[in-house]
């Protein structure tokens, strides 16, 4: 049985395709379309994951959105009456999009795939995260938290899953949200919302929660972890462009920050403030994690929604919280609503026995010899071949010892927001010089933003807390900030954050052995089984897809080398590079709609 999973209109547009209970394909649609973000119906998506399969639309048994349009229609249409005036332009804005194309999505895909409706399925938001982590654990039964910022009308989920069923048992419902309050923090300290609340979690270690006291004085926070907000403080339930009130900023005594000085020096005053609203969201999270394990007694939990994406507040809960193992899918959000709307479909609905846990996160496209061959000697980029697998991987590693920035592209790019090994930027932790290298000189983005280690997963535990490794697979998934061991930090000064720790991933050699055997061999070489990685993209870009786009942020990057494959483009190529990116951005070639 084929069942295709799909997520748009909101942010993170994505298709997966569940065949016989297993996930054979899942993609983002900004990966193809290199719009950041990319919201939109999610066409170059579908047509990979049912090209990965051999497939057309027509085999498709059942296509299944990962929300209900009406459901969520009402919610906008409630709020915005209860708001009026306030919500005029929103409420107008609003309506104009909904009218003309977001109540009418089934007709709409029914038209686009060229399927019947009778193929077309609605799974409720929440239920697609739940899903979306429950169904691709290894757990046969486990407790399920989702957190995020809304769905329909629902913030936040408590629900238990047995085997192939799900059942939800409480709910937070619009506008009361631990999402939205994490987001309303983030616009307040100058960043964009769905986009830097990664920025406000890298931020924090800067600051003290000296706030927190604050914080809990526009909200109430009941022993469940059910919250309540003042709504005097906020607007994102009325308005279009601002989240807060000027009320929220009297309370804290000072305006928001410029977006324009983001890239500045740290402002105590704002880093202080991530630190508390860091800190009160592990303060709720908590009290949320303690009641599902006191109604539910379960040994295990499954986390999803967007707030699962907070890694910090993720290893808290797997330290402090009751639960004996945690399991997080490497989407939480709501681009893996579309893996969970297709797995609810297959398991919950059609009562299909469930298939093998996710153990890896390289569900997406990947690229031949001869395909990156064809692009090298189409473009005339001079480049260098090593056959053998093991002396490449001695090179990339000694390249790395030696002080080189690099482009790592190889096998099929990750599902989820976070590189992990197969479209990264990677170099050498131990080098202090490293961080702000890659910030300054390839990332091109703000100075205090932290980097990864990808460490092999069975010397995790040497240096990093986080005994028995293999046991968690968030953190293969790169959704744990764990502690550096005290006495590694200083062996690993580019990868360990300002508070000591590091958002590390760790590699598994039965599913992504070429970057495993790479890491190994630096550490043999340097005693240090550890690489710094990061995503393989610049600034407000979409992570690499294809030879053209890594070649392309390699060219307009510092990086030393790019690795497709086992070939090597070197720097001392630049001259002939810049040429060639100059000629592909006039012939329409698609590595173009990467540059801005």
């Amino acid at each position: 049985m084929n069942v295709l999973g799909l997520s748009f209109y909101y942010h993170d547009s994505s298709a997966a395709l569940v065949q016989d209970g297993v996930l054979v394909a899942a993609a983002e649609e900004e990966r193809f379309s290199r719009k950041k973000h990319d919201s939109g119906f999610p066409g170059l998506a579908i047509d990979f994951v049912l090209k990965r399969a051999g497939l057309t639309v027509h085999d498709a048994d059942y296509i299944v959105f990962y929300e209900k349009p009406f459901v969520k229609f009402e919610r906008m249409l409630l709020t915005a009456m209860s708001t009026f005036p306030h919500s005029a332009p929103v409420f107008r804005e609003s309506m104009q999009r909904w009218i003309s194309d977001k109540l009418w999505i089934k007709s709409m895909m029914a038209k686009k795939l060229g399927i019947p409706k009778s193929k077309l399925l609605f799974a409720d938001h929440h239920m697609s995260h739940a899903a979306s982590s429950f169904y691709t654990s290894p757990f046969e039964e486990a407790a399920i938290l989702t957190v995020d910022g809304a769905g329909e009308w629902t913030t936040s989920t408590m629900a238990v899953g047995r085997g192939n069923k799900i059942e939800i048992i409480k709910e937070l419902r619009f506008p009361h949200s631990l999402g939205l309050l994490y987001s309303a923090f983030t616009a307040y300290c100058g960043f964009e919302i769905n986009e830097g609340e990664y920025k406000l979690m890298g931020m924090h270690p800067y600051g003290k929660p000296v706030h927190v006291d604050k914080i809990y004085e526009i909200i109430e926070v009941a022993e469940d972890g059910s919250l309540w907000h003042d709504m005097k403080y906020f607007a994102y339930h009325y308005s279009t462009n601002d989240t807060l009130t000027k009320a929220f900023e009297d309370h804290f005594g000072r305006p928001r920050r410029d977006p324009k000085l983001q890239d500045q020096s740290l402002d105590p005053f704002f880093c202080d403030m991530a630190a508390s609203i860091q800190r009160v969201t592990e303060e709720i999270l908590l009290k949320m994690v303690n009641h599902l394990h006191e109604i539910t007694g379960m040994k295990a939990l499954c986390l999803a929604g967007g707030v699962a994406l907070n890694s910090v507040a993720n290893y808290t809960i797997l330290r402090e919280g009751p639960f004996d193992d945690v399991y997080i899918h490497p989407a939480p959000g709501d681009d893996g609503g579309s893996v969970g709307a297709a797995y609810w479909a297959y398991n919950h609905l059609l009562d299909q026995p469930r298939g093998p846990a996710l153990q890896d996160a390289l569900l997406g496209s990947e690229y031949s010899d001869e395909e990156v061959q064809a692009f090298l000697e189409k473009h005339e980029i001079p480049y260098e071949k090593i056959e053998d697998d093991e002396e490449f991987y001695q090179f990339a590693a000694q390249s790395l010892a030696d002080g080189q920035v690099c482009g790592w592209f190889r096998g099929r790019f990750e599902w989820g927001p976070r590189a992990l090994g197969a479209r990264s930027i990677i170099a050498d932790p131990r080098k202090p010089e490293m961080k702000e290298k890659l910030n300054e000189k390839i990332k091109f983005r703000e100075a205090f933003r932290p980097f990864a280690p990808s460490v092999t997963e069975e010397r995790a535990n040497e240096f990093f807390d986080i005994p028995e490794a293999e046991r968690h697979l968030p953190a293969r998934f790169m959704l744990y900030v764990a502690p550096v061991r005290e006495e590694k930090r200083s062996v690993l000064p580019a990868i360990t954050h300002e508070d000591g720790s590091g958002r590390l991933q760790t590699v598994y050699e039965a599913t992504n052995p070429g970057y495993h055997r790479m890491i190994t061999v630096f550490g043999e070489l340097t005693d240090v089984p550890v690489v710094m990685n990061t995503s393989f993209n610049l600034k407000g870009e979409p992570i690499v897809e294809s030879p053209a786009h890594a070649f392309n942020t390699f060219s307009l990057s510092g990086m030393d080398l790019l690795f497709l494959n086992n070939y090597i483009v070197k720097a001392d190529a630049k001259k002939k590079i810049a040429d060639t990116v100059f000629h592909l951005r006039h012939e329409g070639d698609s590595v173009t709609q990467m540059v801005s």
